[in-house]
């Protein structure tokens, strides 16, 4: 017969060793739990940053002259037509405030509820105040006064709300972001304004849209867009849509005091020959129309057109106001493919002589034919209009290529491309 005091102290032992089993396994089934859920979360975090924004794309160059996304903000959300420039870096909107100069009917602008920034907010730093309204106290709003180069010009305030954002994968993000509530719209100019509700800015500032997409760990900072000829075309952010390989790639000026994608040095040529232009700084800009070129870059190539086209059935037209220079034909004119045979193409050649990189401009991408069947150059003098030693790329030399502003290599490329449809990824025109 077993003594009392030995069983008590064997089960007292027996469940020590118990409860030190059950401590082990409850120890490793944590560190394996806390080891699952950190490998979520990097996954999680590798999945964001490597999503991409997509946006449709409408437009032409002509007659309506921009390329336009429909973007929706607010709760409940409201639709906004925003012209892409790659050339600015504030995304606005005609904002009812109330709003003086503005296209849309009241109905149709934004309506801000308290959610103005104040400007001692980062974002507004990265901003060019007014003079006439500095930063006085720190909860003050943040207001905004941006120009063009056509001497348009936005003045409004910067206000943050939601916004939902589709994916390439087809699933909707919804974000707070930031953009300028714009009241007060001016444009000068010869030509009216677009009709579009505001800018989509995509340049290189720190309030650009997809500078703060990378902020918020949600996308790269690398922007797409592929304008086609027959008025489609998408719009990306982040790098899922960026081919593997076959693009063309130059650095941007990283010494430029400005916000836009700018490289260079270039050398001009035409039918792939020098012209003897060279050392010229190139803005890659989709909020430009068409394509400007310093006085000297625009003549040498004006010159050659108008030699190339000496005993060609094309003469010299003022009967069409479209564009400063076109030309007629013997009848009106329906399409390019009647002419771009008496034309050339035009290259901008990065970096040195012999393994240079070559942006091509062939005559469909620097042409258009107008409702009177006249064909015109959309290729512009820009020190005409205040431009100076600025040199443009716009959105008719963009056409049926895709260009990419990779920011996080510094560069820029360009690749040909069917631009009516995305790559490697769901058709483009579904209902968002």
């Amino acid at each position: 017969m077993m003594n009392p005091n030995k069983q008590q102290r064997r089960n007292l032992y027996f469940f020590f060793v118990f409860v030190f089993y059950v401590f082990i396994l409850c120890a490793r089934f944590q560190t394996s739990e806390a080891t699952k859920d950190s490998s979520a979360q990097v996954k999680l975090q590798n999945r964001r940053l490597s999503s991409t924004v997509v946006f449709p794309v409408s437009g032409n160059v002509y007659p309506l002259g921009y390329y336009y996304v429909l973007l929706n903000i607010g709760n409940p959300p409201k639709l906004f037509d925003l012209d892409i420039d790659t050339g600015s870096d504030l995304t606005w909107v005609q904002c009812d405030a109330p709003c003086n100069g503005c296209t849309k009917p009241r109905a149709k602008q934004y309506k801000p509820n308290h959610n103005t920034l104040p400007c001692s907010h980062i974002l507004c730093s990265g901003l060019d105040l007014p003079q006439d309204r500095p930063c006085a106290d720190p909860e003050d709003q943040c207001d905004y006064e941006i120009g063009y180069s056509d001497h348009a010009s936005s003045i409004g305030a910067l206000v943050t709300d939601e916004v939902p954002l589709k994916l390439a994968n087809g699933s909707i993000m919804n974000l707070r972001l930031t953009f300028g509530c714009g009241y007060d719209q001016q444009n000068p100019g010869p030509h009216p304004p677009p009709p579009t509700a505001g800018i989509l800015g995509l340049g290189r500032g720190k309030v650009g849209l997809s500078t703060q997409l990378k902020s918020l760990g949600i996308t790269k900072n690398v922007i797409v867009h592929c304008l086609s000829h027959t008025g489609k075309g998408f719009l990306s952010i982040g790098d899922e849509l960026v081919p593997s390989s076959g693009v063309t790639w130059t650095s941007l000026a990283t010494n430029s005091p400005s916000k836009n994608y700018m490289a260079g040095p270039a050398e001009l040529l035409f039918n792939d020959k020098t012209t003897g232009v060279k050392g010229i700084n190139v803005v890659f800009d989709s909020g430009s129309s068409y394509t400007y070129f310093n006085a000297e870059a625009y003549q040498a190539i004006l010159d050659l057109i108008r030699k190339d086209l000496n005993g060609k059935p094309l003469t010299d037209t003022k009967d069409d106001k479209s564009l400063p220079v076109c030309w007629k034909g013997k009848k009106p004119l329906k399409s390019l493919d009647e002419v771009k045979k008496y034309f050339k193409t035009i290259t901008l050649r990065f970096g040195n002589q012999k393994n240079g990189q070559l942006f091509q401009v062939p005559p469909e991408s620097y042409l258009i034919i107008t409702e009177k069947g006249r064909v015109c150059l959309g290729i512009l003098n820009g020190t005409e209009i205040g431009l100076e030693g600025y040199n443009i790329i716009g959105d008719i030399s963009f056409q049926g290529i895709m260009v990419i502003y990779d920011n996080e290599k510094q560069r820029i490329g360009w690749i040909s491309s069917d631009c009516d449809k995305l790559p490697k990824s769901e058709p483009l025109y579904t209902s968002f």
